[in-house]
């Protein structure tokens, strides 16, 4: 059964109320639709701890750097609840901007630190808009879980301290990254690629592991570092905007894997801009 659709904030709050009167557990996915594979899995992840489960859909202006971008930010809000109707989440709240940005709306959230480097460095106020509204989003649900995809992990790092500095009670877990078969990371901007393309963009995976794996070994990141991003030109990639090697914990840069750590990948490819990240283990003592 396909869930309502909610656009005002009262209307959310008045049957929210009456699942904490009856001391239910509310989780939230936060979204900003063209929704895939990877968004389905934090549904599932958000039924399986919850007793009731709001997704949210609000394509989020302050996050974009360029009109461009936002114009061309797919959005297909009947097709998403087709998707969402097999997992029988209670609410899809899909805010008017309004009920998300009244009229003289003046505030801000900045997280410092998580956000200096990569995606921060490249796009600036972009983890600003994200933390802005993911707190809105918050505290307008009301919810006490939120689920996030690894696949934006700095993201997920960014709206964990955001949550924990302003005493927002809300648990903030993060799922792992949902890929197709290639290995590529499941995002709404694949669907811009051409079918030659997704085949050159499911190369940048294997790489990642490769220099995950040489790094776990032992392998020093300024000396792997030059190889690896000839692979990925190779691959036929037009641009790589960073490839870094960062503490998992707060995205301190690394050099070697002496904790545990993540590798972080921008890259360009007929004009789409793709990220992705994986995990590195410390390497053996």
């Amino acid at each position: 059964m396909t869930a309502p659709i909610i656009r005002r904030l009262a209307d959310l709050r008045a049957i929210h109320r009456n699942w904490i009167r009856a001391g239910e557990v509310v989780g939230v996915v936060p979204t900003m639709g063209a929704l895939h594979a990877g968004h389905l899995s934090l549904v599932e992840a958000a039924k399986a701890a919850c007793d009731r489960v709001i997704v949210t859909i609000f394509v989020n202006p302050k996050q974009f750097n360029s009109p461009e971008d936002l114009a061309n930010y797919p959005r297909t809000e009947h097709a998403d609840a087709d998707k969402l109707s097999p997992y029988g989440v209670d609410v899809i709240y899909v805010p008017d901007p309004e009920e998300v940005y009244p009229s003289g709306f003046a505030s801000s959230v900045t997280v410092a630190g998580v956000t200096d480097v990569m995606e921060g460095a490249k796009r600036p106020g972009h983890f600003d808009g994200v933390a802005t509204v993911v707190a809105k989003l918050f505290l307008q649900t009301g919810a006490h879980q939120a689920f996030f995809g690894e696949k934006d992990y700095q993201q997920l790092l960014v709206v964990r301290r955001m949550a924990r500095d302003l005493d927002i009670p809300i648990e903030v877990i993060g799922c792992p990254t949902v890929r197709e078969a290639s290995g590529l990371a499941m995002s709404s901007r694949n669907m811009r690629l051409s079918d030659a393309a997704l085949v050159q963009a499911g190369k940048l995976h294997p790489i990642l592991m490769r220099l995950a794996s040489d790094l776990a070994a032992g392998g020093n990141f300024d000396d792997l570092v030059g190889p690896a991003k000839t692979d990925i030109a190779a691959a036929g990639f037009d641009e790589i905007e960073y490839l870094s090697l960062c503490a998992a914990d707060d995205l301190r840069p690394l050099n070697n894997a002496v904790c545990p750590a993540r590798l972080f990948v921008a890259a360009w490819l007929e004009d789409v801009r793709l990220i992705d990240n994986v995990a590195v283990e410390p390497a053996a003592k």
